[in-house]
């Protein structure tokens, strides 16, 4: 039993991060590949330091959302980044 609990390290919980849903819902998206999951985190800062910097319109951070959405709650950071920073979108048509 001792030795059970000595193999409990921090390391070991940073395989799941139960407690984290943004880098769980990454690391499921990715399938746990250290190299998809560091560029996930890296667009998704990225697109965070750009929103707070540059204010894009309303429209265009839920238009995006959509376009990068991969299920209810997941989400695809690097189509995210690329789709908000393009400044070529056009604002759609409103519904009546």
């Amino acid at each position: 039993m001792a030795l059970a609990l000595l193999g409990w390290t921090r390391s070991a919980c940073a395989v799941a991060p139960i407690d984290d849903p943004v880098a769980l819902n990454i690391g499921i998206n990715c399938q746990w590949r250290q190299s998809c999951e560091r560029r996930q985190f890296t667009a998704m800062n990225h697109a965070r330091r750009y929103i707070a910097a540059a204010h894009p319109p309303l429209w265009r951070i839920h238009m995006c959302n959509r376009n990068a959405a991969r299920g209810p709650s997941r989400a695809d950071w690097v189509g995210f980044d690329n789709c908000i920073r393009n400044s070529a979108l056009k604002r759609p048509p409103r519904r009546p």
